[in-house]
Order: structure tokens, then C-alpha cells, then sequence
């Protein structure tokens, strides 16, 4: 599975006490290196009760943000990820390739870190890091937590951690039982509501930008589609329905199950679907066998279309085509095969970037479901 983690500068502003993180371009960090069926009750969420920062979008990749790790804090770019649930950050400890030009945590700086040496393993799509568990303050902007969780690398095999944004994840998923920075907010109580949510722009542009605690009304326009998800799961949800052209492909007839994942670049089919979608949208094969469109031809080529709990969510060919021209005038295609044929017996999708951009999407803890609205 292809995880590209690109969050970005965590510019975390209070207004009229909502914390918003905003997402960054990649070159503003670059450069400060020197490098269900049954309709939920459709509430909306105020800006007014959360904390907004900024986010940085490394060309269309991901999304990372900036946060602050100890007292005095020590400051970081990590991915902001719902498809993992653990915050980690490179630390001293690690003497891997990775973490050799990155900022590094050092406990022996933070007067609030405590550890009992725990250790941990993750292993992701594309790369996986070992370390030891501490607790200590994490602060964005106006947002302080206290005794979060947090891994801490000694080890991070291969090449994929090492580019340049990349100091750390923070896991986002919605499992309570792995002391998720979002459940230490709530528990905490520094939080209103038991929600985040997410405003991404595209092609490497500023203003992205994670709520927590509430929603930024400016941002997305009419009611929140809402949908049921799964507790304990990477926000995985049940959908009804999948159309080309508004002409439905029978694929979800009785359901498709996917998870709503900010640390997932692409949109991931079902691999028995793959081959078969591409057809139907008219894309070739190139000579290293990935499809692509004629990048003249994007905006004639057919809409995707989503039916979530009554709601019909559509994908242009802009979103879900790559818009970097090759040498041959080709765009890549954005849409891939994911790792498991089927999920809890249902055709199983992995909704990453491509498919949040188009969409405000709002991750609500407390009622279990995600929501997506229209873009401002």
C-alpha cells in the first residue's frame, strides 16, 4: 500500500477559542530546514469549540503538520495519519539512515517525560519503525496535552522515513484502547467535542488545516453527510453503492467497505476491480505497466461516484487523475489496487487523499461516523 505522509506547518491560531492546525507547503518547511442505511441526525459542529492548525502539502503526497514534544518543547513534523493510532517521533535513541537528518526527541531535555522502557513495533505499507514508549506534553499552538503516549524510534529500517518532512506520525484511528492522542484530548477534557476534522487543498497549495474540537464553518458549505463507522478500526465504513458516469457498476450491491485514510496519497480499489475500472474510464497501460490518461483529455473523462448512506459523493477525473505531464503528454492515473480483495466479506477500498481533498471531512469520536461535505 502506497503511504505517502506529508503533513504540514502546524500554525495554530486561537479564535474565539478554536485551536486550528494549518497544513503547509512543503517548500515553507523545506526552506526553515535548509532543505449502514439509517440517516444520523445531521448536527453541525461550530469552529467555535475546536483548535484549528495548519498543514503543510507535500505535492499532493500527504499532509504533515508541526507539533511540540516536552517541556521546553521540542518541535517536529510528523504525518497526520487515521489509518495508524500510534504518535511517534524520531528520538536519540535511533542511529538508522532515517534519522540521521531529522530533529531527534531527547527525554533527557523534558522535564515531563516519563518512560517504563515499553517497547513497540509497527509495521506500515512502506516502512515500519521499532522504539520504546514515554509519556510527556504535546502542545499545537494553544493545544496542550499532557501524559500522551508516544513512541519514541531506535530503529527505522529502509529508506522511506527518511525524506525530508518526515520526523514522525501521529495516529489518528479511531481505537480507544491505544491511547490515541484525540482520546487523551478527550479525557483530558481540553477538548469540546470528541471530533477533528480535515480541509486539504491540493497541488501543493496552502491553507490545509486539522480542527480539533470542532469544524471550521468557512470552510465547506450546506449539511454534513454523516455515515456509521466501526469502532476500534482505521474509520472504516460500510457504502452503498459505486457508479462511472453515474451509471451504477454493481460492484456494492450489497455493500462496500472502506476506511477514511489521510495517510493513504492514492485511492485504493479493490484489486479485482482494478483492471476493470481503467477500461471503463478509457486509461492505457504505459510501459512500466501504470495506467494513465491523456492528460488533454482530463476533463472529458467520467466522474466516480460514492453512495454513502443516502448521499451520492462524486470524484472528477482532476481528483482522481495525476497531474504531473510525462514526456509522452500521459497523467498518471491516481487510483491503485489495494492490499485485501475483501474486508468483513464486502469489497474492501481505501479512501486516502484523492478522495478526502474533494471533500470536508469531519472524524466524530463520539458518535462513531464520519462525515464529508461540499468544499466552500
Amino acid at each position: 500500500m502506497m503511504r505517502c505522509l506529508v503533513l504540514g506547518l502546524l500554525c495554530l491560531a486561537l479564535t474565539e477559542g478554536l485551536v486550528r492546525v494549518p497544513l503547509v507547503k512543503k517548500k515553507t518547511i523545506i526552506e526553515e530546514r535548509g532543505l449502514l442505511k439509517e440517516l444520523l441526525k445531521r448536527s453541525q459542529y461550530s469552529s467555535e469549540q475546536g483548535y484549528p492548525e495548519s498543514l503543510v502539502n507535500q505535492d499532493d503526497m500527504g499532509y504533515y503538520g508541526k507539533i511540540g514534544i516536552g517541556t521546553p518543547p521540542q518541535y517536529f513534523y510528523v504525518h497526520f495519519d487515521t489509518g495508524s493510532s500510534t504518535l511517534w517521533v524520531n528520538s536519540v535513541y535511533c542511529n538508522s539512515q532515517a534519522c540521521s537528518s531529522h530533529n531527534l526527541f531527547n527525554p533527557n531535555e523534558s522535564s515531563t517525560y516519563e518512560s517504563n522502557n515499553q517497547p513497540f513495533s509497527i509495521t506500515y505499507g512502506t516502512g515500519s519503525v521499532q522504539g520504546v514508549i514515554g509519556y510527556d506534553t504535546v502542545t499545537m499552538g494553544e493545544l496542550n496535552v499532557t501524559n500522551q503516549k508516544i513512541g519514541l524510534s531506535t530503529s527505522e529500517p529502509g529508506n522511506h522515513f527518511a525524506r525530508p518532512l518526515h520526523d514522525g506520525l501521529m495516529g489518528l484511528a479511531f481505537m480507544p484502547d491505544q491511547e490515541t492522542i484525540v482520546d487523551t484530548m478527550i479525557q483530558e477534557g481540553v477538548i469540546e467535542e470528541p471530533i477533528f476534522a480535515f480541509y486539504m487543498t491540493g497541488d501543493s497549495e496552502s491553507g490545509s488545516q486539522v480542527v480539533f474540537g470542532g469544524t471550521d464553518p468557512s470552510q465547506y458549505q450546506g449539511q454534513i453527510n454523516w455515515v456509521p463507522v466501526q469502532k476500534s478500526s482505521h474509520w472504516q465504513l460500510v457504502f452503498d453503492g459505486f457508479e462511472v458516469n453515474h451509471q451504477a457498476t454493481g460492484w456494492c450491491e450489497s455493500g462496500c467497505t472502506a476506511i477514511t485514510d489521510t495517510g493513504t496519497s492514492l485511492l485504493l480499489c479493490p484489486p479485482q476491480y482494478v483492471d476493470t475500472l481503467h477500461q471503463m474510464l478509457g486509461s492505457q497501460q504505459d510501459d512500466n505497466g501504470n495506467y494513465v490518461f491523456a492528460c488533454s483529455e482530463v476533463s472529458s473523462l467520467p466522474p466516480l461516484t460514492f453512495v454513502m448512506n443516502g448521499a451520492h459523493l462524486h470524484l472528477p477525473a482532476s481528483a482522481y487523475v495525476l497531474q504531473d505531464e510525462d514526456s509522452n503528454g500521459n497523467c498518471r492515473s491516481g487510483i491503485s489496487k489495494s492490499h485485501e480483495q475483501y474486508r468483513n466479506g464486502l469489497p474492501y477500498w481505501i479512501l486516502g487523499d484523492i478522495f478526502i481533498r474533494q471533500f470536508y471531512t469531519v472524524f466524530d469520536q463520539g458518535n462513531a461516523r464520519v462525515g464529508f461535505a461540499t468544499l466552500a
